[in-house]
C-alpha cells in the first residue's frame, strides 16, 4: 500500500512554523535555541503576516517567509545561516555567507520550509 498524508496533516508542521516571532541572522549554525542569541548578527520580529502556505514546490506543502529587509547587524561576522523561532522552538536554514558590519543593514531574501509528502 501507498503512503498518504493530506495537506492538513503536513499542514499542522507548518502552522507551527508559521508561529515563529523572530528572524535571526546567524555566524554559522545553531545547535539549541540558546545558541541563536550568541551567533546572532542582526535580527528582526515578524508575524503570523511574514507566512504563507502553499503546495511544495516538488510534493507536499510550504511555508514561505517573507522577505526581511534593511535589518539593522548588530554584531559584524560571516552570516551563513538564518533561523526563526518561537522563543523556544526554531527552524534554521543555510545562507549565503557573506560578510557583515555592525554599522550595516542586512536584507533576508523570502525562502521556504517544505514538508515533502510521504514516500
Amino acid at each position: 500500500m501507498g503512503k498518504v498524508a493530506t495537506n492538513a496533516i503536513i499542514d499542522g508542521g507548518l502552522d507551527k512554523v508559521a508561529t515563529c516571532t523572530t528572524l535571526t541572522v546567524c555566524a554559522g549554525q545553531p545547535t539549541s535555541y540558546a545558541d541563536i542569541a550568541v551567533r546572532a548578527l542582526a535580527s528582526v520580529t515578524i508575524d503570523s503576516g511574514d507566512f504563507t502556505k502553499s503546495d511544495g514546490d516538488t510534493s507536499g506543502r510550504k511555508v514561505t517567509v517573507a522577505q526581511q529587509t534593511d535589518m539593522a547587524i548588530d554584531t559584524s561576522g560571516t552570516a551563513d545561516h538564518v533561523a526563526i523561532d518561537d522563543g523556544t522552538d526554531y527552524v534554521i536554514t543555510t545562507a549565503t555567507s557573506q560578510a557583515l558590519t555592525d554599522t550595516g543593514t542586512v536584507t533576508v531574501p523570502v525562502f521556504d520550509y517544505e514538508i515533502s509528502d510521504p514516500a
